[in-house]
């Protein structure tokens, strides 16, 4: 079942997240960021965001917001994370899918990814799967913990 996070929501989810931004493989965001800090870049910030819920378990989430201001305000942008013991069952493609009809909704006429991280094989073929294409490479744009200084992705699909 999908819902808005709720602040209660997002603390049950704050090992997964903790865990995912203190790994440093996948997101460009700061390791030692608090449940707060966390919660506003998460769920205050960007327009929604949602939790995937199962038998009273926060199993995965995803933000929504417009990737600009101005005249690129029609893209969105998302950011999905998955609980670890909950990967490979389908939750991201299902939240993906769930973020595509909101924003679809909210008038948004594509979404963008800004950074996929090269070494995210598996998100990479969820979102080619999903109908997201390559667009870009920002060579040696992240610093991965154990691979060192490697490419990150900008990946788009228009929202017809």
């Amino acid at each position: 079942m999908i819902t808005e996070m709720t602040k209660q929501d997002f603390a049950l989810f704050w090992p997964t997240f903790e865990s995912v931004i203190k790994a440093q493989q996948t997101y460009a965001f700061n390791p030692d960021m608090t449940l707060e800090q966390a919660y506003q870049l998460w769920c205050q910030t960007p327009l929604k965001a949602f939790a995937f819920k199962a038998d009273g378990e926060v199993l995965g989430t995803y933000y929504l917001k417009a990737n600009a201001m101005g005249p690129s305000s029609h893209i969105c942008n998302c950011g999905y994370m998955v609980s670890e013991a909950a990967r490979g069952q389908g939750i991201a493609k299902t939240l993906c899918e769930h973020s595509q009809q909101v924003a679809k909704k909210l008038g948004f006429k594509a979404m963008q990814f800004n950074s996929v991280v090269s070494s995210n094989e598996g998100a990479i073929r969820l979102w080619k799967k999903l109908g997201y294409e390559i667009i870009g490479t920002i060579p040696k744009a992240y610093k991965h913990p154990n691979l060192g200084y490697i490419d990150s992705y900008i990946m788009h699909k228009l929202l017809d």
